[in-house]
């Protein structure tokens, strides 16, 4: 008689993590099956996200907006693109949740609880621009490895928290620290609770600006669980990778943190141009900091029809990572001319900035409406697809929409 291969425990403890809970009796199931209350969940009713979000991967859960969900001027969590690289931690208890701050370049180690953080320390609220640093990914050729990202995985949300400086600065920050790693609560892929999914960090310069957080609240409330419930880490205007989720234990390190996805080609460009296609050394790779100028027409959705002898309002978003764009523009004439749009500054910095336009065309027919930022050292998005580079990382190329005047 053929002996029946039964479920590993490494995927019956993933299974449970997914459900939030045991499986009751989940030795006996068969290799290869799936528990019916995983098989074709419905992520738009988990998340609560518009179910016009696109799914890129479920294991993990990627998540992206389409341009015309981002109108908000404060994004809501029904639009917030999800980025994960493990399986979301389950069965959180707020009330014992603990961050620990530790690491060779931590005078005391120190260990607070929720209520600590709210309590000793002075809460603030920022808007922060987070961008997924492979957004755009999808128009990379030869194409890049990873979620095929479009244009949809950034946001621009309200958080609230306490600065990490002041935390960092209570426990005691040595001479000799140069960066913070983050360590947190998701799963490893593979149920191995010995690996980290992911655990990045940043140089304290940007761990030590007042709008990096240690945020517990999203717009007002309780951070939804797929980001980051109950506490994270927020910095924006960096890769939205920086921003580790979950987040029970910060490293003050001295030196480059060696994480999960900070070593080889993750988060990484190459140091100089490269042809497409080329195989580069890792040594040759440098970490992704800032983020480029970069923007997104909101409205109208692509496709729009207008009818002849009507103006056009256009609006989106513009963002710069550390700096601020300083001027925006669209064009109709697929980037031989451009126009002024009116631009607003931002809430604080590192949140994205409003712009609009009204638009007149010259006649029926099919146009596309192409919007340039321009930060402010006077670099301006590319009007078509930056450097190539292996991981498909920092497209900023000009958004595009397409517009018929009937």
């Amino acid at each position: 008689m053929k002996r029946r291969a039964f479920i590993q425990k490494a995927t019956l403890s993933a299974f449970g993590a997914a459900l939030g809970t045991e499986i009751v009796f989940g030795a006996n199931m068969l290799k290869g099956y799936t528990p019916l209350g995983l098989q074709d969940p419905d992520p738009f009713k988990m998340f609560n996200k518009n179910k016009d979000m696109v799914v890129l991967n479920d294991k993990p859960w990627n998540i992206e907006a389409r341009a015309h969900l981002l109108d908000e001027k404060v994004t809501t969590n029904p639009s917030m693109f999800i980025r994960n690289n493990g399986l979301i931690p389950q069965n959180i208890d707020a009330s014992s949740w603990t961050l620990t701050i530790d690491g060779e370049a931590v005078k005391t180690q120190k260990t607070y609880t929720l209520a600590d953080l709210k309590s000793k320390f002075k809460q603030h609220t920022y808007q922060l621009t987070l961008e997924c640093g492979g957004n755009g990914r999808s128009e990379f050729d030869p194409p890049a490895k990873g979620n095929q990202w479009t244009v949809g995985a950034v946001h621009c949300a309200e958080w609230t928290g306490v600065r990490l400086r002041d935390v960092l600065e209570d426990a005691g920050i040595a001479s000799d620290a140069v960066y913070i790693g983050y360590h947190a609560a998701d799963i490893h892929l593979s149920g191995d609770t010995n690996k980290e999914p992911i655990s990045r960090g940043c140089p304290m310069a940007k761990a030590l600006q007042d709008e990096t957080l240690l945020a517990f609240k999203l717009n007002g409330e309780d951070i939804p669980l797929a980001h980051g419930y109950p506490l994270r880490l927020v910095a924006g205007g960096w890769p939205a990778s920086v921003s580790g989720k979950w987040v029970n234990r910060i490293s003050i390190r001295n030196k480059v943190h060696d994480g999960a996805k900070m070593t080889g080609t993750a988060y990484r460009v190459p140091c100089k141009p490269v042809a497409p296609g080329a195989k580069v050394a890792d040594e040759d790779m440098c970490i992704i900091e800032s983020m480029p100028v970069k923007s997104l027409i909101t409205y109208p959705k692509s496709g729009a029809v207008i009818q002849k002898g009507r103006s056009l309002e256009i609006r989106g978003h513009a963002w710069a990572g550390e700096l601020t764009v300083t001027k925006m523009e669209y064009s109709i004439d697929f980037g031989s001319t451009w126009n002024s749009c009116s631009l607003e500054r931002p809430a604080n910095r590192l949140a994205w900035q409003h712009f609009s336009a009204n638009i007149d065309f010259p006649e029926v027919g099919y146009y596309e409406v192409w919007a340039r930022a321009t930060d402010s050292q006077g670099v301006s998005q590319p009007m078509v697809l930056p450097g190539w580079n292996p991981k498909g990382y920092l497209n900023n190329a000009c958004h595009r929409i397409a517009i018929k005047v009937a």
